[in-house]
């Protein structure tokens, strides 16, 4: 045999010996699945190895984002293997509950011991709850979940008041007495026994509450029936002389900061406007000065006499005006006092008054009155002087008078406080008069300080407090209300509320009369 035929004999049986020692190759098998989705049921047959991703995609499943797979997606899967899906859904309900008002009764010596009166009748609030109901397969799981609430209607509480004895003495008082008690309007006429209600509708807010020189009407702001960021008050008068008389509206509304009577006029008032907002304070003031006209149940349209304006630093919050008994109208704001010419519509500036920051959703505006004669103005000013650092708040605050012929200032009182309210006396003859004003007990504190009330000449001089007594708490904010004129021994007083009470306090011999005792009032006016 040739050698070469040899050789690749022996190599070619050598291969064949070589390859039938190796095992077989194992063949691919393919494995049973079975899905369990959408209340259905069925069997996919997919390549071993697969996932449930694979799976769930052969049987053409999709899934939502809150759906849940047993096993998970990246599971690998095996032979007779099961995969459910569980699809997760949810809904949205709404219920709207009832919330019963309140029932409040209201001691009150403003009405004769064992009468009942209904102030203000109750209405239920509401409140919407909006749920959550998540379902499995179909079928709610759990209880439903509270996400939003919503207050739709604050409920209104009813008011009931019942009268109780009186354990104070009567006091003769002349004029007449106005004060606001529990959102209602009284009146005390020739005596403190001689009690009346002239506005029993429980939703007087207090912002405007004054009597007419002459004692005969009352002019009051109610609380508007709209939401607070359409309308905030209205403006509406009475007669205190007609028996059972009714109410009337002056067309006017959102009346924060002033009113007042026109001089000389029994029967036109003045006052400023402000525009509601949803935001803190509530307004944003015109700084305006309107006119209205009236009569026993009807009002002229009102006109207006200046413009709104920015009133100035803070003219935000609002600007305040005052009358003299001679005609002369002041404007008073946080950084300037001056005089408002109400024909022309003007403003003349008479004294710088350095604002205060109060850093908070409320500003500083100094108060002040006129001498009866109307030549003088007393007013609060901030005081910088002696401000260390920040002067804008500086915590001093003085007591000072302008004479305003001449523009001459005078200091009467240092560190009387940001709330020392001047009131004046009428005309004590011979051009006498007297100023009454609170002194704050912690004059550098004096935003929380609660104060005593003070009596001076009107040059400063014979300074003396008379009420509280200095072992007693103090007096809260006020303007301090003279009598209209002397009582039957002519003695001279001033009226007062001292935690919610009405107090009479002779300016003499400083005796103080406490009129009532259920610490319902809010306001008083004495004409």
């Amino acid at each position: 045999m040739n050698p070469r035929w040899k050789l690749w004999l022996t190599l070619t049986l050598a291969w064949l010996l070589t390859a039938g020692c190796v095992a077989p190759r194992a063949q691919q098998t393919d494995i049973s699945v079975t899905i369990l989705a959408d209340g259905h049921t069925q069997t996919v047959i997919l390549p071993a190895g697969s996932r449930v991703r694979d799976a769930l995609s052969a049987a053409n499943i999709l899934l939502d984002n809150d759906d849940q797979v047993t096993p998970d997606l990246p599971t690998v899967l095996a032979e007779g293997s099961t995969v459910e899906v569980i699809r997760i859904t949810e809904s949205f309900s709404t219920e709207v509950v009832v919330i019963p008002f309140e029932r409040q009764t209201i001691q009150s010596e403003s009405l004769p011991a064992g009468e009942q009166r209904l102030v203000q009748a109750g209405e239920n609030g509401q409140r919407e709850y909006t749920y959550r109901h998540v379902y499995r397969n179909g079928i709610e799981e759990g209880e439903p979940a509270i996400v939003k609430s919503v207050l739709l209607k604050e409920p209104v509480p009813e008011i009931l008041l019942v009268g109780v004895q009186s354990t104070f003495l009567p006091v003769a008082i002349p004029g007449k007495i106005a004060y606001l008690s529990a959102g209602n309007a009284w009146l005390m006429e020739t005596s403190t026994a001689n009690r009346r209600l002239l506005v029993a509708s429980g939703d007087l807010d207090g912002r405007i509450f004054f009597l007419s020189p002459d004692g005969n009407w009352l002019i009051f702001s109610r609380k508007s029936d709209q939401p607070p960021d359409q309308a905030i008050n209205t403006l509406w008068a009475v007669s205190t002389t007609e028996a059972d008389a009714t109410p009337f509206y002056l067309k006017a509304d959102n009346v924060v900061h002033f009113a007042a009577w026109w001089p000389g006029d029994q029967q036109t008032i003045v006052f400023s406007t402000v525009e509601p907002r949803g935001t803190v304070p509530g307004w944003q003031a015109n700084n305006d000065l309107w006119q209205v006209s009236f009569g026993s149940g009807w009002a002229t349209t009102p006109k207006q006499i200046l413009e709104a304006n920015s009133g100035g630093v803070y003219g935000w919050w609002g600007t305040d005006y005052l009358w003299a008994e001679n005609g002369t109208l002041a404007y008073l704001r946080p950084d300037e006092i001056g005089l408002v010419d109400p024909k022309r519509g003007t403003l003349r500036p008479l004294v710088a008054i350095p604002p205060y920051q109060t850093r908070s959703d409320w500003a500083w505006v100094p108060a002040a009155a006129f001498s009866p004669d109307g030549r003088v103005l007393y007013f609060v000013t901030h005081d910088v002087s002696k401000a260390l650092s920040t002067p804008e708040e500086a915590p001093y605050f003085n007591l000072e008078a302008v004479l305003l012929a001449t523009g001459t200032r005078m200091k009467l009182v240092e560190n009387s406080g940001m709330f020392a309210y001047p009131s004046l006396s009428p005309d004590l003859g011979a051009g006498r008069y007297q100023l009454a004003y609170l002194q704050a007990i912690f004059p550098t504190q004096s935003e929380t300080s609660r104060y005593r009330l003070w009596i001076m000449d009107r040059d400063g001089s014979e300074r003396r407090v008379l009420f509280p007594p200095a072992n007693q708490p103090g007096l809260r904010p006020q303007r301090p209300a003279w009598a209209p004129g002397p009582d039957a021994n002519g003695n001279w007083y001033l009226a007062v509320l001292y935690n919610g009470n009405l107090w009479l306090i002779e300016t003499t011999s400083g005796q103080a009369r406490q009129i009532t005792g259920d610490g319902l009032i809010s306001r008083l006016d004495w004409r």
